[in-house]
């Protein structure tokens, strides 16, 4: 019934805008558009948030500048994400261009889209990028410096002129020493309370992703290194670029948004059935060179059955596993990736196998290399793994943003589909809609995550804020690979609570969530603790923003099923009361796990209005629903 009402609003609206086609607005009329000379101001509620300058729109057009195209409507389900089954609703219109292209923009209720076309002008060439974002100085913002592997954090600012960060790869700076080429997504509050999440959605092949660069005000956005025309097939007769998306609203519309999956191709797979996501357990955040040992490499399968997880990820250098093996002495039982493989699927757990990319970091980096690189090779490699029981592959260390680059995850995640494979891209771009093309894709890394923990001293002190900002940022995009829940201490320690590492496996949506920390610690928790982990879900029915500030603090809730997890962290150095407005959930049974000494964990016969926190604490709430209100 909600279905059939949904498309019967559509097709009213699709009526309603033919009447009135000079109305540049988006479905609910909270966004509208206009073009003033050579910029396109976005405004919501009536205020201006967003303004594209330089455009370079025709001249002399016939008609209006933005003509209503058509209505774009979308009702489909993913296989991971914030929620499973996602419906959407813009307003398309189009405007004449410069060199024979055209400006196709759409307006959805929480954001804007725009693309360049060029469909069928034979003769004319791809048009450089046209995108130039204005953000003004003393705009707060947050945004990341670019680097080839998006790790980094997200400071809070309202200045362009920031020094760079110098351990960051790709560092470029303008002449007058500032930091001047910036990483998506980049998150603005153009009016207090109001904020604007830019990023790119929908990469092809053929096409290269991009990132902004700056002079003063001016953010150009700038595409990635393309192959030379011999390597590429050109298609100048039919052309366009990748969409870009700026999010608009409120802090929900922000955090709830799907605008990245909402506009990229749909589900390439003819059957995603065998696609399960769920949660693994995770050796290189304690053990950096674990993955070549067969006996460590058998704690964290025999971690996997303890808290009945399905996943076990085998990381780099699996390949050196018999010569770890004989150099300890075990000559006459050499054990090899062969024997880890078969002693993870003896006790029901679902082996994952690590992969240098070969295309990043390569000279003195681990292995296995130089595998995947050639269609022959990635064939033969990834159908042993489907022949060995792998059921999936995390592959590392890519080289940024170019159309190699781009092509060759496609080309990884076609033949990893083709061989019932799992993906999980590390050292690599951050999510941009393949989640939804190719819905094995379940996780990407993309983000500043646990294992600096491993690296650098610096993320001590900053991960609880960098925490409270990545559900505002980072995660907005699609899944992401943070390794969270380490109650134990690395080669740094960290000064986050228990139940602040806790709510991350909660708080942070990942369709393989990797849980980082020591067998021993694991299973060291209250009872309460294990079976919370063992429960957890990675697939969500629906999530929902709560409370908080970017940096500040976050509160988050998901469902699955008929269940609420609720999750909150502190991300200051003072005890701070979140609040957890949950008027939706109706409930039975309430179970409270906050911070003490090291645990607080209650059960309730409500839920609580807010929750008192640490420093750098936090909580989760696990509630079972006695129905949906």
């Amino acid at each position: 019934m909600r279905k059939k009402t949904w498309l019967l609003l559509t097709a009213g609206l699709v009526w309603w805008l033919s009447l009135n086609a000079q109305n540049v607005t988006s479905p609910n009329g909270k966004l509208t558009a206009e073009v003033r000379g050579k910029s396109l101001v976005v405004k919501f509620d009536g205020q201006q948030v967003m303004e594209l300058t330089d455009m370079p729109i025709a001249v002399e057009p016939k008609g209006e500048l933005l003509r209503f195209s058509r209505m774009v409507a979308a009702d489909y389900w993913m296989v991971a994400g914030k929620r499973r089954h996602c419906t959407n609703v813009a307003c398309e219109y189009v405007a004449d261009m410069k060199a024979g292209s055209q400006l196709i923009l759409r307006l959805y209720n929480d954001g804007v889209a725009f693309r360049y076309e060029n469909m069928g002008v034979i003769g004319v060439d791809h048009p450089a990028e046209q995108t130039v974002y204005r953000i003004p100085e003393g705009m707060r913002r947050w945004m990341q410096q670019w680097t080839d592997s998006y790790e980094g954090f997200f400071p809070q600012s309202n200045t362009y002129k920031v020094l760079p960060v110098r351990s960051y790869s790709g560092i470029s700076k303008s002449a007058d020493g500032w930091n001047n080429r910036w990483g998506y997504p980049a998150l603005l509050e153009p009016v207090e309370g109001v904020f604007v999440l830019i990023t790119e959605a929908n990469i092809e092949k053929g096409q290269s992703a991009s990132w902004m660069m700056n002079n003063g005000e001016r953010f150009y956005v700038k595409q990635g290194e393309r192959m030379s025309e011999e390597q590429a097939d050109d298609g100048r007769s039919q052309w366009h670029s990748p969409w870009r998306v700026a999010i608009v609203g409120h802090l929900k519309d922000v955090v709830e948004s799907t605008l990245v999956t909402d506009v990229s191709e749909p589900n390439k797979l003819a059957d995603a059935s065998w696609v399960k996501p769920g949660v693994v357990s995770w050796i290189y955040w304690a053990y950096n060179h674990g993955s070549n040992d067969y006996e460590i490499v058998k704690k964290y399968v025999d971690l996997a059955v303890a808290l009945s997880l399905p996943y076990v990820l085998i990381d780099a250098e699996w390949d050196e596993m018999g010569q770890k093996s004989a150099a300890n002495g075990n000559v006459n039982d050499v054990k090899t990736i062969v024997d880890a493989i078969a002693y993870a699927k003896e006790k029901g757990v679902k082996p994952l196998i690590w992969y240098n990319s070969s295309v990043g970091w390569i000279d003195g980096a681990p292995g296995p290399k130089f595998r995947l690189n050639k269609e022959a090779d990635r064939e033969r490699e990834f159908a042993w793994c489907e022949q060995m029981g792998v059921a999936g592959v995390k592959i590392d260390f890519f080289s940024g943003d170019s159309q190699l680059n781009m092509d060759y995850c496609i080309d990884l995640l076609e033949c990893a589909a083709r061989h019932h494979l799992l993906v999980n891209f590390h050292g690599a771009t951050i999510p941009r809609g393949w989640q939804r093309t190719y819905p094995n894709l379940l996780t990407t890394e993309g983000v500043y995550g646990a294992e600096w923990y491993n690296n650098v001293a610096t993320f001590t002190a900053k991960a609880a804020c960098h925490n409270a900002t990545l559900p505002y940022t980072r995660n907005v995009v699609g899944s992401m690979d943070y390794t969270p829940c380490t109650f134990s201490d690395s080669q740094h320690p960290h000064i986050t609570t228990h139940a602040h590492e806790l709510a991350l496996t909660v708080l942070f949506e990942s369709g393989l969530l990797h849980l980082a920390d020591r067998p021993e610690s694991y299973l060291s928790q209250p009872a309460e603790v294990r079976q919370l982990l063992s429960n957890l879900p990675t697939v969500w029915d629906e999530t929902k923003f709560v409370s908080g500030y970017p940096g500040e603090s976050a509160v988050m809730a998901r469902r699955s099923g008929s269940t609420w997890y609720v999750a909150g962290i502190n991300g200051t150095d003072d005890k701070k009361w979140l609040a957890t407005p949950l008027d939706y959930i109706s409930t039975g049974e309430v179970t409270l796990f906050s911070d003490g000494e090291p645990w607080n964990i209650v059960q309730h016969e409500a839920l609580p209005q807010r929750v008192e926190c640490l420093p750098r604490g936090g909580f989760v709430i696990v509630a079972k629903e006695k129905g949906l209100k």
